[in-house]
């Protein structure tokens, strides 16, 4: 364990708090016109998985557990979990829905994250910024629409729904978001 300032608390970070231990689910520093600073932090209790929520003055000491960070590659998903190997000792970890979140629609067969352990538990885990995939269902191209600046709706190949510009059809593989599946760009390949 390591005393750390509680402005500098992040989503992932392990801390302990009334002898348990909490994976930060998101954190935020709130600096009112009057007043202390305050981090205001939502987090899972390790333990038996209740959610907690902690408040502390920005310059407080915060016990910060360390937590290790390697890339793991993305296997398969199943009824025990999602399956991760770490590329060089191939060793398999499998990890709950409840760990990954949102961002399961993004994982793809082959695709590298990082992944924050803690005592061989997988606490939190990051995906690539971007995911190229293919569009599989969308309003028609309509000639003369290239310069608006409306978007319509699309559906991508793995069942996710996004915002895409009017001139972008069906098959076209586009760039997306992972943290929030917005559309950045058509892909280029």
């Amino acid at each position: 364990m390591v005393k750390v300032i509680a402005s500098s608390l992040r989503k992932g970070n392990v801390v302990e708090q009334d002898g348990n231990l909490h994976i930060i689910l998101t954190a935020e520093n709130v600096h009112p016109g009057k007043g202390n600073s305050v981090t205001n932090v939502n987090m899972r209790r390790m333990s038996d998985g209740v959610k907690v929520i902690g408040r502390w003055r920005t310059v407080e000491m915060v016990e910060k557990a360390d937590v290790d960070e390697r890339e793991y590659q993305f296997l398969y998903n199943d009824g025990e979990g999602y399956h991760f190997m770490e590329p060089t000792t191939y060793e398999q970890l499998a990890v709950q829905e409840d760990v990954i979140g949102d961002q399961k629609i993004f994982l793809q067969d082959g695709m590298k994250v990082f992944m924050k352990t803690f005592e061989g538990n997988a606490v939190a885990i990051e995906l690539p910024a971007r995911v190229t995939l293919e569009i599989t269902e969308t309003e028609p191209v309509v000639k003369g629409q290239t310069a608006s600046s409306s978007f319509k709706t699309a559906i991508l190949s793995n069942g996710a729904k996004t915002m895409v510009p009017p001139h972008i059809g069906v098959g076209t593989r586009v760039v997306v978001m992972t943290e929030d599946g917005s559309y950045v760009e058509r892909a280029k390949d």
